[in-house]
Parts: C-alpha cells; structure tokens; sequence
C-alpha cells in the first residue's frame, strides 16, 4: 500500500513496490520494466537495451546533482525516465514536480550530447512520475505535456519529449483495467491482475536478495548519519547565534552605560 513514511526511515522487509528503493531493484527485471512502461503508455515500447536505476548526472564538480530512479533506452532510441514520487509528509508544491522534470529532461539530452553532435542526435524522451498522490489536485488519471504553439493551435512543437505525472488516487472507470489494477495495487497492496502479481513476486523476491537488503542498511545508515550531521550542524549554528546575541546585548548594555556616563558629566 503507499507508503508516507520518510525515505530510510523503513525496515528493509517493509518496503513495497511504491519505496523509492524497492521500487528501483523491481524495475532491474527488464521484461518487467518494460511491460509497466507499456502499461503506464497505453502503447508498445519495444526491447528495452539499457536499465540504469539511481542514474547519477553530475556535470560539474559545482553543479547541482541528480538521480533517476529507473533510466531505460529501448531499442528504438527512445529514452525513459520513471520515477516513483511519494509525499513523505511534504506538500505537492515541495516536490516542484514540473521544473524537477524540466532539469531531468536536459540531463537526459546533455548526456546525449559531446561538442560536435548533431542536435538530430538528440533521442526522444519521456520523464515520468507515478505519483502516490494527485499531483495537480485536478482529479484527472494521468497529466501529459507536450510542446505547442500558443498561437497556432493544433502545432506542435515535436522536439520529441514528453512528461507525464500519474494520480495512483484516481478513482474512475474510463482508464484501462491493467493501469487501474497497477493503480489499486500501489495503494493497497493487494494484486490482482497479472502484471501486479509479477510486481508483487518481484517485491517478495528483492526481499530475499540480501546483497540488496546490505545495500538498503548502508543507504539507510548514511541517510540517518548525513540527518544527524545536519542537526548537530544546526544545533552548533544556533549556539553561534546565541552567543552573537549575548555578545551584541553586552555591547548595547555597555553603550548604553557610556552614553549615562557623559551625561552625568556633562550634567
């Protein structure tokens, strides 16, 4: 069922498929990844070549880092990014959903890109979000974006990307059963057709790989360890604060002890 629990926060037996975590070691089965992207598209997505999960993009030692939960490229060049986007107690707004897939798309095509390519060389993209919550609170099922003209209607753009946020809460009957049972099964945790029964296999599979759970213990580990840091940090940056205040009221007390003085003797 979603979980709204913090990242790393969870025993390893206690993930499921909609755990960041979890959700990367399932989709390393290829004919898995690719039938849930199927699912999730409404259409063929072919032989996929190449499955990256936690895909780092660093282009700088100053630049601000990133990770796909699951980078994939099918055998027709096409390039999907498929993240799994729980609250975690956050607000919609504090995931910045939309300019989060913005900066994820031009990773994705700065990878692709050395100093004399041809922007031809540029493969479509799709960045997707399956979204434990509804992401634009408009109750649709699913929210695709693609590129048009304002002034043309009807003209599109077709610099061959797209994004599409998933709304796991929708409750309507106008969607395919497949996606609706994937749907119900993120929420709930009961699987029920064929493709949320391989996902639920594949959970309990990972959940026997204990190379995977040593894996999670680290991550969990440096996870609270980098909180810890942070707090010790913040408390040390109040301390600081403290002092500085107690200093300034010194100064204020003595300034104002001085100026007494002069008028006494001015008196």
């Amino acid at each position: 069922m979603i979980s709204q629990n913090s990242k790393g926060k969870k025993n390893y037996d206690e993930l499921e498929f909609s755990d960041d975590f979890m959700f990367g070691k399932t989709m390393e089965d290829r004919e898995l990844c690719r039938d849930v992207l199927e699912c999730l598209l409404g259409e063929p997505v072919g032989e996929l070549l190449e499955i990256q999960t936690q895909r780092e993009f660093r282009f700088s030692s100053d630049s601000k880092p990133i990770r796909l939960d699951v980078y994939n490229r099918s055998i027709d060049d096409t390039v999907y990014d498929t993240e799994m986007e729980n609250l975690n107690k956050k607000n919609v707004e504090w995931h910045a959903l939309p300019k989060r897939s913005r900066f994820y798309q031009s990773a994705i095509d700065t990878d692709f890109m050395d100093k004399n390519d041809s922007y031809k060389k540029l493969p479509d993209s799709k960045v997707i979000f399956i979204c434990t919550f509804d992401p634009f609170g408009l109750g649709k099922s699913v929210y695709s974006f693609r590129e048009s003209c304002d002034q043309c209607n009807g003209l599109p753009l077709n610099d061959g990307t797209e994004k599409r946020f998933y709304n796991c809460l929708y409750e309507g009957d106008d969607i395919p059963d497949e996606l609706r049972d994937l749907y119900d099964y993120i929420k709930t945790g009961k699987a029920k057709s064929d493709l949320a029964k391989r996902i639920e296999e594949a959970v309990d599979k990972a959940k026997k790989n204990e190379t995977w759970r040593a894996e999670y213990v680290k991550e969990r580990v440096v996870i609270m360890e980098a909180r810890e840091e942070g707090r010790e940090e913040e408390r040390e940056n109040t301390e600081r604060e403290r002092k500085r205040a107690d200093e300034a009221e010194k100064e204020n007390i003595r300034l104002r002890e001085e100026i007494e003085r002069l008028k006494a003797g001015l008196a």
